[in-house]
């Protein structure tokens, strides 16, 4: 049985491909950039800017007649607790980080 040069040209071609979709896969750079890094207090801010924004929907919803006052008053509440939770946590570790001196470059 011989292979004429299209076989072996199909061949090659798919191995080729095949080599080159494994290197694209799984091939893994040196320095992966994964984002700015999140603090505890980054965390804390972003979660506070969601449960304004809830507190805000919920409003919007219970002004358009959306919401029943037992499930608004429900609801409010335990985001403004949320909320409170959130600020004073925020407040707390800027206050530990205010008192820790700053590393200075050299």
């Amino acid at each position: 049985m011989t292979l004429d040069v299209s076989t072996l040209l199909i061949g090659a071609c798919f191995l080729l491909i095949a080599g080159g979709s494994l290197v694209y896969i799984f091939y893994l750079p040196d320095r992966i950039y994964l984002g700015p890094e999140k603090t505890r207090a980054s965390y804390l801010r972003e979660r506070k800017d969601v449960v304004y924004e809830n507190l805000r929907d919920l409003n919007f919803e219970y002004k358009a007649g959306k919401v029943p006052d037992a499930d608004y008053l429900s609801l409010k509440a335990s985001l403004q607790d949320e909320a409170a939770t959130l600020l004073a946590e925020i407040a707390r570790l800027e206050s530990i980080a205010s008192l820790t001196p700053r590393k200075t470059r050299s």
